[in-house]
């Protein structure tokens, strides 16, 4: 193996050229190595890389690779990951990492029979709030939680009809960057109690959502998501507690205990998650944390449907 980790983009959409690229480069140890993507007129920002139209060409006839990066659509990543695992490369996989639950297991399986990393990456869980969010919450008694998480999908996805097709998630894709904060701060688990999805005519997944969570302990946890949002996106944990209110802001970027405002920052998720991704490597382990995952599968499962005017982008 070489001294750096060649990493492979697999996907090179909006995500791929707007974070990984950059935080690659800013990742000691790291190099990128090519790209696969088979609308090579999208490479335009990367003449200067190899690029391949499928993994399969890569792997056959592209340059040595350590490790890939699969950007791509949740649908299609169990496959690819499957091909990148059989070669024995390292796999990162971008937020959701699957289409479904059930197919992580036997990619996991099918790592640690490589003796490869699997990484199923929650990208806002590296906010700069998050972990003093955690510390801060250990100490509390958590009464009530409120998230609101809305932004306009034009802005986020413009064009990109995949994410309310069937496997898509919908609103899930960016109410899952909450989900995966929420679990990680919440210093109890939480399963989903009800859910509402308003699903537009023309669509298959939703464009809004209203959820319920619980505990044993009975502390209420609400969830709104919308693809609607015009203007500036709001992405806020709100947490009420025995000694005031705890709110993660801006996605994660601030975190504000009753009046005082004790973290602001910008947002560096991406170089976090690469610098954690290097050590798995070196390290032989593998990190697949499934439960903001299993909360949008329980939100499906009892989410009552109700059908909204049609959306066009």
């Amino acid at each position: 193996m070489s001294e750096k980790l060649r990493i492979a983009i697999v996907g090179f959409g909006e995500i791929a050229r707007r974070q990984h690229v950059p935080a690659i480069a800013r990742t000691a140890g790291a190099a990128l190595a090519a790209v696969v993507d088979p609308k090579t007129s999208q490479m335009e920002a990367s003449a200067d890389l190899p690029h391949f139209r499928d993994l399969q060409t890569l792997l056959r006839e592209g340059p040595e690779i350590d490790a890939v990066a699969l950007c791509t659509p949740p649908q299609v990543r169990h496959a690819q990951a499957a091909i990148a695992l059989a070669a024995r490369k390292h796999v990162l996989l971008e937020k959701p990492p699957g289409a479904t639950v059930s197919e992580i297991t036997p990619l996991l399986a099918a790592a640690q029979a490589a003796e490869r990393t699997l990484f199923a990456t929650w990208h806002s869980r590296y906010s700069p709030a998050v972990e003093p969010a955690r510390k801060l919450l250990a100490d509390r008694k958590i009464t009530k939680v409120t998230i609101i998480w809305k932004e306009d999908v034009r802005v986020w996805h413009p064009g990109q009809a995949w994410i309310f097709e069937a496997g898509g998630f919908g609103v899930f894709d960016p109410g899952i960057n909450a989900l995966s904060i929420l679990t990680r701060i919440l210093p109890f688990p939480v399963f989903v109690r009800k859910a509402e999805l308003a699903v537009p005519s023309n669509r298959e997944g939703p464009i809004a959502a209203d959820l319920d969570f619980s505990y044993e302990s009975g502390v209420p946890v609400r969830a709104e998501f919308d693809f609607r949002q015009i203007g500036a996106p709001t992405w806020e944990i709100l947490c009420e507690t025995d000694a005031g209110r705890v709110a993660l802001l801006r996605g994660g970027r601030q975190l504000q205990d009753g009046d005082r405002l004790i973290v602001d920052a910008e947002k560096d998720e991406y170089p976090a998650l690469y610098r954690h991704f290097l050590a798995l490597t070196a390290d032989g382990k593998s990190d697949v944390d499934l439960a903001p995952l299993q909360l949008v599968a329980d939100s499906f499962m009892l989410g009552r449907r109700r059908f909204v005017e049609a959306f066009e982008d």
